[in-house]
């Protein structure tokens, strides 16, 4: 009998794998085309920041440096001199995991300021093209909304398709913190668009935030590279291979300038970053939704201590996708299977594979008892229920 078990699912892998192969061959002409190089390594002005000698002490490598080391750093200075390093190096102290919270807000929007001002010279420089003029009007466009009085940027780089972090409530002060990870087609430019407002980063952060308690803060995180439409990128994990560090760092600042171990939402190919950084990721929960595996075969494999929650409506179109891994492709088991081990977390009223966090589905009404810390252990009877 477990013979003829695993002669089935040695069947189905390869049937699956070889439809994978078909799929991504049959795309090639135009998915390797948007084949995305990661964005890896310390801030933008770095090598300035390792340099700068203003204070007669070495600046800690942000390459190098643990956020608790750099907190640590941070905690050593006197406000006049934090002021000093974010007048200096504002790209750098913006994106440095460890610094403080409210520091880094300021830094950005000081980093933000002085693109802005570059793209508004770009866009009229005689030397440039019409197309370098029409990008850098774009950018600044962008950048002005960014800037919008009340917005919390706590990471914005806007190298390649750009990244950025936002928070949502108060994180400083959060009793419970959540973190909102995306899958493909989102970077600097597609971070908060209208279109398709609750399959953004923004508008999954904004929503859970507003069923959420007061008392949490909830960050959306656009901190590694992501696959732009199908193809080989969204098919394999080398994306994910560049973003599970990063998003292990991104957390690990978190919680060395004090904030508690955060709920991590997982949304399609970000539940593949998940599934990669839940090692050493510190997090209280691990939630996943529209996810096409997390690089596991079971909660066991991910070798995580945060409780695992899964997701998956059934009109979601991510239930078309192989569960496999094989060859490269694919992201392993069905997080929502039994057999994975995960938390069930209820979506029947959710629609599609963006409707997560759509207002009045049960399953956004779960995510919140999630991110409040009132789940139950069993995760199928919710404590403090919330209407």
């Amino acid at each position: 009998m477990r013979l003829r078990s695993w002669k089935a699912r040695s069947k189905r892998a390869l049937v699956a794998a070889s439809l994978m192969t078909t799929v991504v061959a049959g795309t090639a002409g135009w998915a390797m085309g948007n084949e995305q190089q990661p964005l890896t390594g310390p801030p933008p002005g770095t090598n300035s920041w390792r340099t700068d000698r203003s204070l007669d002490v070495r600046l800690p490598d942000p390459a190098t440096a643990s956020p608790a080391r750099i907190s640590a750093f941070f905690d050593s200075l006197s406000p006049v001199e934090r002021q000093r390093l974010v007048a200096r190096h504002p790209s750098v102290v913006g994106n440095l995991d460890g610094a403080p919270i409210p520091l880094r807000y300021e830094a950005n929007s000081r980093f933000l300021k002085q693109e802005l001002a570059r793209e508004r010279a770009r866009s009229t420089d005689p030397d440039l093209t019409l197309q370098d003029h029409e990008r850098a009007r774009s950018l600044a466009v962008r950048y002005e909304e960014l800037l919008a009085p009340g917005r919390q940027i706590l990471a914005f780089d806007p190298r390649g398709r750009g990244q950025i972090a936002e928070v949502y409530g108060d994180l400083p002060a959060a009793e419970h913190v959540s973190v909102v990870v995306p899958g493909s087609d989102i970077d600097l430019n597609t971070f908060d668009r209208s279109k398709d407002k609750y399959g953004t980063p923004a508008g999954m952060g904004h929503s859970l935030r507003t069923a959420a308690d007061a008392r949490t803060a909830v960050v959306a995180w656009v901190g590694y590279t992501t696959p732009v439409g199908l193809g080989p990128d969204a098919a394999t994990g080398r994306l994910a291979e560049a973003g599970a560090p990063r998003l292990v760092r991104f957390a690990q600042g978190l919680t060395a300038v004090g904030a508690p171990r955060p709920a991590v939402f997982c949304h399609s190919y970000g539940s593949v970053v998940c599934g990669l950084a839940a090692p050493r990721l510190p997090a209280a929960d691990l939630v996943v939704f529209g996810s096409p595996g997390m690089r596991a075969d079971s909660v066991s494999d991910l070798h995580t201590t945060a409780r695992v929650w899964a997701a998956k409506d059934d009109s979601d179109w991510i239930d078309n996708v192989p569960s496999v891994e094989l060859f490269g492709l694919g992201h392993g088991e069905d997080p929502t299977d039994p057999g994975f081990g995960a938390r069930h977390v209820p979506a029947e009223q959710a629609e599609g594979h963006t409707g997560y966090f759509a207002p009045g589905t049960d399953s956004l009404r779960a995510f919140a008892l999630i991110a409040d810390g009132e789940a139950s252990p069993d995760g199928t009877t919710p404590t403090g229920a919330r209407t």
